[in-house]
């Protein structure tokens, strides 16, 4: 028996779900949330085996969901996403369920589920893979999802000032605060727009429309005054990419 949750913004996309479920006694629903920030502290807590999750929902889409999860249950999609995104699931996630899906094409995916959960494959490998992939699609990022403790918060990528290395975390500075994210600069410097987020040193991501001005510092590098008042260091390959980007 897997305990099951379906996390989608529309009631009737999880009645669907209910629908086909009745006929799969190996499936028992513990509950079901109409949000990302609602099923993610369900998942937290009631520790389900399966979830059926949609991908795109507002404040918290299902990507952003299983990027904050620390112990992945086994996650089944349903998604209207585009063919590219698609593809990254079939290679790597348990299944997809693409809207609208016949009934038989839901009990393909649940017998993978059940498959996974008798240890034929390792669930945690495979989210890991999934969000390796996601990593790897070059859409701009448009907003970042970060937790502290138990709270999770959106944050629009115009509201980041700056970026800073934190060993194998980036520190995120906006103008009320600042977040600690397990991703790489290097993440972050690929998945930016770089007419706007600027790497200008190896430990810094620079805004642009917060730069106040530039100043000389010794040899080989030069200080960027930010508008919120810090000063960080820019290499010499920094200031090179800076005076192309703004036209100094």
């Amino acid at each position: 028996m897997l305990r099951t949750i379906l996390v989608d913004d529309e009631q009737p996309a999880r009645n669907v779900i209910k629908h086909y479920l009745k006929d799969i006694a190996e499936i028992e629903v513990i509950g079901e949330f109409q949000d990302g920030f609602s099923g993610l502290k369900a998942i937290q807590e009631l520790k389900p085996d399966l979830v059926f999750l949609d991908v795109q929902m507002p404040k918290l889409t299902g990507l952003e969901l299983l990027e904050l999860l620390d112990h992945p249950p086994l996650i089944i999609f349903s998604t209207a996403y585009d063919q590219y995104a698609i593809k990254a699931f079939e290679m790597n996630a348990i299944d997809y369920l693409l809207k609208p899906y016949s009934k038989e094409r839901f009990a393909q995916s649940v017998q993978k589920a059940l498959a996974q959960s008798g240890g034929i494959l390792k669930t945690g490998t495979t989210i890991e893979n999934l969000v390796k992939s996601l990593d790897e699609n070059p859409e701009f990022l448009q907003r970042i999802a970060v937790k502290s403790r138990h709270k999770v918060s959106v944050v629009p990528v115009e509201d980041i000032i700056y970026l800073e290395a934190e060993g194998d975390y980036v520190m995120i500075y906006t103008k009320d605060a600042r977040h600690l994210k397990e991703k790489t600069m290097k993440y972050f410097e690929s998945h930016l727009d770089p007419t706007q987020y600027i790497r200008i040193h190896r430990s810094f991501i620079v805004n642009a429309k917060f730069i106040d001005r530039i100043e000389y510092y010794d040899k080989e590098s030069y200080s960027v005054l930010l508008k919120n008042g810090a000063k960080l260091r820019a290499s010499t390959s920094g200031y090179k990419l800076l005076k192309q980007i703004l036209n100094m």
